[in-house]
């Protein structure tokens, strides 16, 4: 085996577990999966720990805000103290407007359904990008991040390699090409090599020690 094909391999092994499944998201291509990869997505892309934005985004689905229409029904205040419960306090109220926000809009043009928002995009994944990008708070680094998560159920967005995860290439001393990525991948799902690659660019410690264990 090359030893590139070695660092995939061990990388996947050690780190190849998507954000959505750490969150407690089943993720599936209907509704509400999807609806709370957005907000995790969302909540990622903010200038803090991931960590944090995986505790909230639980803390959000515990408190019941696990739709558009429960998060348009909270008041301002339920988003805040949900965000807070979650650690989410640096932009715990910035967030909760731009979470309701974004509930109604997905509520008022899509039905509440991301699937209708897809529809709309017709395959064309930089469509895609515009039409996510129009929810308050997801930008590109957002949009990066859901369709990264996406791409297994949203097969289109595939190969999605962001900025993040070919950095954890870099790092790791591996081709900065998707598709060369997916080929060292083998049978790896994207989603979960492209989790383990950004785990390498966000933790020096994850990219030295998959390189110790490759040889």
């Amino acid at each position: 085996m090359r030893r590139q094909e070695r660092v995939v391999r061990e990388l996947v092994g050690a780190h190849g577990r998507t954000y959505a499944d750490e969150a407690g998201i089943p993720l599936k291509d209907t509704p509400q999966p999807l609806y709370r990869l957005l907000v995790l997505s969302h909540l990622l892309s903010a200038r803090i720990r991931g960590s944090i934005a995986l505790a909230t985004a639980r803390a959000l689905h515990e408190a019941g805000l696990r739709d558009p229409r429960r998060m348009a029904e909270a008041t301002w205040q339920e988003r805040v103290d949900a965000l807070g419960r979650g650690g989410y306090r640096r932009y715990d109220e910035r967030t909760a407007t731009q979470l309701g926000e974004g509930a109604e809009l997905l509520t008022e043009r899509w039905g509440g359904d991301l699937r209708r928002l897809r529809r709309e995009a017709d395959g064309k994944v930089t469509e895609l990008r515009h039409l996510l990008q129009e929810f308050p708070g997801m930008g590109p680094a957002g949009t990066d991040i859901f369709l990264r998560e996406a791409q297994g159920v949203w097969p289109e967005a595939a190969p999605c390699l962001d900025a993040r995860a070919l950095q954890g290439a870099e790092r790791l001393n591996l081709p900065k090409d998707p598709e060369r990525l997916v080929d060292l991948a083998g049978s790896t799902d994207p989603a979960v090599l492209a989790a383990a690659l950004v785990r390498a660019a966000v933790d020096k410690d994850v990219a030295e020690d998959t390189l110790r264990r490759a040889g």
